[in-house]
């Protein structure tokens, strides 16, 4: 059986072939403004990347904010199930899993097969999301992938008091007037989403190993920043930015 796992998230779409237990083909794009064009985009690019035909596919699964879009799944399950049945798989003694999407946070407790057992989630501010972070790079006017480098360099952490992105958007501009690094700055903004995420991880009890999915785990400066909120290292997989789409592919093999 071959299967293929589609997250539509806010800002990219992924998607994760699987044959048996194997990842043939991983998939990424730009989500854009259409959803539902890109669950067609990436469900193509995956067929290419794996040399296989759309009747070769025995089953689709869709996950996030946008898989009620993707019109050919033949079912749609909400990303933090499939979260945790991919973070699961890339390591199988994770027990926690932070996830900072592009317009939600969520910490996630899970048991040895990946079943989600307890969860809280931000979702009514960007504030500690990819979107906040992508504010804060137009504001710095920095590439927002040299965030997490930057961040390393940092001389002394610029607090960010603020928990909404337009007033944390207007204390940043005046750290800006007033001289401010931009590296200090960063750190500032790093420390404000590892703070946010303490604050929905303390609704539950958090076990140990911790795994960060979505794209934000690729800012080496929000890792860096949890593990010293949190005092626990934070495990970052090859594939953390796919974690919803590999639990979506494999998933696929479970329905009837």
């Amino acid at each position: 059986m071959i299967t293929i796992g589609i997250d539509v998230g806010s800002i990219t779409t992924k998607a994760a072939v699987f044959k048996a237990s194997n990842i043939l083909a991983t998939h990424i794009i730009h989500t854009g403004y259409n959803a539902k064009m890109a669950g067609q985009h990436v469900f193509s690019g995956a067929l290419m990347a794996t040399g296989l035909s759309a009747k070769e596919i025995d089953r689709v699964v869709a996950t996030g904010f946008g898989r009620k879009r993707v019109s050919f799944a033949d079912k749609v399950i909400q990303e933090i199930t499939c979260h945790g049945a991919g973070a699961v798989f890339l390591n199988p003694e994770i027990r926690s899993i932070i996830d900072i999407g592009g317009q939600d946070s969520k910490v996630m407790v899970v048991d040895d097969t990946g079943q989600v057992k307890d969860f809280a989630m931000n979702n009514t501010c960007a504030t500690g999301t990819g979107r906040f972070l992508e504010v804060m790079a137009r504001a710095l006017e920095v590439d927002l992938e040299e965030f997490g480098n930057m961040s390393l360099k940092a001389q002394k952490i610029a607090h960010i008091n603020s928990a909404c992105t337009a007033f944390a958007e207007s204390e940043v501009l005046s750290l800006i007037s007033k001289g401010e690094k931009r590296e200090n700055i960063i750190a500032g903004l790093h420390v404000s989403i590892a703070e946010r995420i303490v604050e929905i991880s303390n609704q539950m009890e958090l076990k140990t190993p911790i795994m960060m999915t979505g794209g934000v785990s690729k800012n080496i400066g929000v890792v860096r920043a949890l593990e010293d909120q949190l005092e626990s290292p934070v495990f970052v997989a090859q594939e953390a930015q796919i974690t919803g789409a590999i639990g979506a592919g494999l998933i696929a093999y479970s329905l009837s």
